[in-house]
């Protein structure tokens, strides 16, 4: 799972630096801001998203190093790693029990504070590259109007199959233009879901070893490994794991107003049960968002274990 939320992210940068309509080919040059994503999830560990940030990053949410991750775990993990990543500058949001709500990502994205660590990045006189990128990259746009949102909505869709009501909502999340996929799998495989096919779930699949990559001295990677060179897998979406997370990214203030029309016209279709509910302001009956919503302190991982606490220890089944 920790290769999948690095999956979706890099979806996210290439979305954010090179366009959704950016495409791969073998043997092209590419432009820097390709390599510059490249050099943000290569395995060292002072890239930002590296597999030795996520996993050391996930022992705050109470995962230790080499145990599994579901969807949330690597969604919350994502979100406090891209406050450090100021070359993006993004705003990550994580949608909680099952509700998106407006107000909150407009506030999130339309903040003219600076972004994490702008502040503290010098005016820089030479080219030198911090952690694979320009370090005044990062200062350039940390005062824009709208921070490019990365929305990750974890979910489940079941107890322990998925529920077939939900199975044309998920279909039209893949086909909107803001989808960045899904990340979840089936039993103990965790995969990349990019689309689908009939009732067939198209997915990039994580479990291939392969050789390390090391980057020259031009800072340049051989990519090849990066990219597919085969076709994408398929399975039946019947073998969907209930436990995902949904993904969007919304790269301006008219993407986000956009994705919001094209869900709430989703909950009007016959026949179609919302996997979430979309609203405008916090619901009264919501906690405080502060445990929602989490900010890299060493006790969010306590706190949201009692809050989301699934265990029924303390509880005593009557019966009548």
């Amino acid at each position: 799972m920790l290769r999948c939320g690095q999956m979706i992210f890099a979806q996210a940068l290439v979305c954010r630096h090179l366009g959704r309509d950016w495409r791969w080919i073998k043997g092209k040059r590419q432009m820097d801001n390709y390599f510059n994503v490249l050099n943000a999830f290569i395995d060292k560990k002072d890239s930002y998203y590296s597999i030795h940030q996520i996993a050391q990053m996930g022992v705050g949410e109470g995962k230790s190093i080499g145990q599994w991750y579901g969807p949330n775990t690597v969604a919350q993990v994502l979100k406090k790693l891209a406050t450090f990543d100021t070359w993006s500058s993004l705003a990550v949001h994580i949608a909680m029990d099952n509700t998106v709500v407006m107000e909150e990502i407009r506030r999130l994205c339309q903040s003219n504070f600076p972004c994490a660590g702008a502040a503290a990045c010098p005016a820089v006189e030479s080219d030198v590259l911090y952690n694979g990128y320009p370090e005044e990259a990062g200062v350039r746009d940390r005062l824009s109007l709208w921070k490019p949102l990365v929305l990750l909505i974890p979910l489940r869709l079941g107890l322990t199959e998925i529920n077939e009501a939900y199975i044309e909502t998920l279909k039209h999340c893949f086909m909107m233009p803001q989808s960045l996929g899904v990340i979840g799998g089936k039993p103990n495989s965790a995969h990349y879901f990019i689309g689908y096919v009939g009732e067939e779930l198209i997915y990039l699949d994580p479990h291939t070893t392969q050789p390390a990559v090391e980057p020259s001295d031009s800072g340049c990677l051989p990519d090849e490994s990066f990219h597919c060179q085969h076709p994408p897998c398929r399975m039946s979406i019947a073998e969907l794991d209930p436990s995902i997370a949904v993904g969007f990214f919304c790269n301006t203030e008219e993407d986000f107003n956009n994705w919001c029309q094209q869900i709430k016209k989703l909950s009007l279709v016959r026949g179609v049960l919302p996997m979430f509910e979309l609203v405008e302001r916090q619901p009264s009956h919501f906690s405080n968002p502060d445990v929602l919503n989490l900010t890299p302190d060493s006790s969010d991982a306590d706190r949201l274990e009692r809050f989301f606490d699934s265990e029924d220890e303390e509880f005593e089944i009557l019966s009548l």
